[in-house]
Parts: structure tokens; C-alpha cells; sequence
């Protein structure tokens, strides 16, 4: 089951997300001005609030195989993954509320822009780009994205000090959160001008660490019940220890 939502959270995201590059040039339009922004998604209409809604709630899907995989791994106490696991929850939860302000408050401020006068276009300017910044830039793109680079770096590592995953697991995940982590050059720039920015990070780092999930999942999925080598070690080693133990 673990496995199954890790593949239906990356596929339905994908699909969704890019579904809105297709009609709202998401992401590129986030560093646009606020005019063209408001004016892009008003003309969006419905449509654009209900894609936004759908590549919302896909990405929070994620947040709940993130918590349930220290289990799937037969790994319930291990401190490290369930550690981890909170730090990929919470970093879910941050994006889907990053993303979800598209859905509840980004449609008041579009409107607004769109049948107001020069001076309330140009207040509905200020609010946007404040609310763009905070739930944007910093909730969703900065302390989002760097948890979720925390949470799929950990299990990489744990994958390769451990046979509860392939270790091929390990080296790509740890490549993947690396070149994810690269775009946060671009987020940083919103704040602090001048910062170097590599222009390709954000779509090889999302798109890397994606697929990565993806291939978690059918990881996962392809075991199925089976238990790791850890435990069938151990689970070998208790069975001699019997054997010898036995009159």
C-alpha cells in the first residue's frame, strides 16, 4: 500500500502540474511581475482554480507514505526513519499550503486587480507580492522543498548503511536531493538580489526527485510482503540459535 501512494502521488502530480505549465506557465510565471500574474490568472478563469486545486491536494498525498514507510521497512522503531518521516510530513504540508493559496486567496486578489482602479490595482499589487513571498516563496519553495530534501536524503543514506533498500536507492536519492536542493539558488534570489542562480535546477531537481518517488514506490510495490535481508538475517540466526539450543 505504501509503495501504491508513493507511485499515485508522483503519476498524479505530474499529470496535474503539468497540466497547469500548459496553461498558467507554471513555474516560470512565480518570478513574473504581480500585474502579469493577477492578469494571466484571472483570464484563467475556474479552470485555473480547480488545476490548482488538484496539483494541491496530489502533492499532499505525499505526506501520508512518507509517514507509513518506517513501517513498510519493518523499521517501526528505528529513530532515524521515524524522524525523518515527521520532517517529510511537515514538508508536505508546508508545499500543499503553499500551493492551496492559489485556490483561496490568490482568486480575491485577481479579481480585485481585475475591476479595480490604478490606485487599488496598485494595493492588490503590494498584497500579492506579500502573500506570494511568505506563503510562496518562503512556506512552500524554501522550508518545503529543503524538508523534503532532508526527508529523501536521510532514507537515501539509510538505504545505503542498511538492506532495507536497494542500494541503488541510496546513490540516486542522494543525487536527486542535491540536484533538488540546487534550486533553492532561485528561491533565494527573491530575496536577496544577485544570488547565483543555476536556471536549470528547478525542473532537473523536481523532475530527478519525482521520478526518485516513483521508483520508491515500485520498489516497495515489487516486494510486497516480503521482508528485508536485515530481517531475514536476523529472523535466520533466531531459528539456528533454536536449533542449537533444542535437546
Amino acid at each position: 500500500m505504501t509503495g501504491w501512494l508513493f507511485v499515485t502521488a508522483a503519476v498524479s502530480f505530474a499529470v496535474a502540474s503539468s497540466l497547469l505549465s500548459a496553461t498558467f506557465d507554471w513555474p516560470d510565471i512565480l518570478r513574473e511581475p504581480a500585474p502579469v500574474v493577477l492578469e494571466s490568472f484571472h483570464d484563467g478563469g475556474a479552470g485555473l482554480i480547480w488545476t490548482w486545486f488538484a496539483v494541491a491536494w496530489t502533492y499532499g498525498l505525499l505526506g501520508v507514505p512518507v509517514l507509513l514507510l518506517a513501517g513498510a521497512l519493518r523499521r517501526h522503531r528505528d529513530p532515524v526513519l521515524r524522524a525523518a518521516g515527521a520532517i517529510g510530513a511537515a514538508s508536505a504540508l508546508l508545499s500543499l499550503i503553499g500551493f492551496l493559496r492559489w485556490v483561496f486567496v490568490v482568486p480575491a486578489l485577481a479579481t480585485s486587480w481585475a475591476g479595480g482602479d490604478r490606485q487599488t490595482r496598485i494595493a492588490v499589487e503590494a498584497a500579492w507580492t506579500a502573500q506570494h513571498q511568505f506563503g510562496g516563496a518562503m512556506l512552500g519553495e524554501h522550508l518545503g522543498q529543503v524538508l523534503a530534501v532532508a526527508w529523501s536524503a536521510t532514507v537515501a543514506v539509510v538505504a545505503l548503511r542498511s538492506a532495507a533498500l536497494p542500494g541503488w536507492i541510496g546513490w540516486t536519492g542522494l543525487a536527486a536531493s542535491m540536484l533538488y536542493l540546487l534550486n533553492q539558488g532561485d528561491v533565494l534570489a527573491t530575496a536577496v538580489p544577485g544570488f547565483p542562480v543555476w536556471e536549470p535546477a528547478g525542473l532537473v531537481g523536481s523532475t530527478s526527485w519525482g521520478l526518485w518517488i516513483a521508483a520508491l514506490g515500485v520498489v516497495l510495490v515489487k516486494r510486497g510482503g516480503r521482508p528485508s535481508a536485515a530481517l531475514r538475517d536476523c529472523s535466520s540466526s533466531a531459528q539456528a540459535a533454536t536449533a542449537i539450543g533444542t535437546p
